[in-house]
């Protein structure tokens, strides 16, 4: 458990600290963070970016497993995959749903008729007269 923690810390930890780094925020990074990337610069100049950047995570991760309270060696949680996976088929092709058809309007004895505006504002005027003329007289 310890040994999970810390490899996800670490990993967490070093993207972090490689991004500040790139936007020019390394200045705002503790001292632990300045000197791991350091030497993962050293990495760099003997191995590619992947095993480098592998490497440093390792030694943050041993650095964090025995701040968790680890004894002895760390275990090996995560390995780096020997050969890339690589998926052809993890493309979908785009399709268009087929075309609804129309549902019909008046389809059932629960839909109710439906009044045009014209009516619906002859009714309301007529309504709006009848009590202006018989009421306020």
């Amino acid at each position: 458990m310890i040994a999970r923690r810390a490899d996800t810390k670490a990993r967490a930890d070093f993207a972090t600290w490689k991004m500040m780094a790139k936007l020019n925020g390394a200045s705002s990074l503790p001292d632990e963070a300045l000197t791991f990337l350091s030497r993962y610069r050293g990495f760099l100049e003997t191995m590619p970016e992947t095993e480098a950047s592998e490497a440093a995570i390792g030694l943050i991760y041993k650095d964090y497993y025995a701040e968790m309270g680890g004894t002895g060696t760390p275990p090996d949680i995560r390995s780096m995959p020997k050969d890339p996976i690589v998926e052809l088929d993890n493309v979908t092709a785009f399709r268009r749903p087929e075309p609804q058809p129309p549902q019909a309007v008046n389809s059932g004895t629960t839909a109710r008729p439906r009044l045009p505006v014209a009516l619906i504002f002859i009714c309301l005027t007529m309504i709006y007269v009848g009590i202006r003329y018989f009421l306020l007289q």
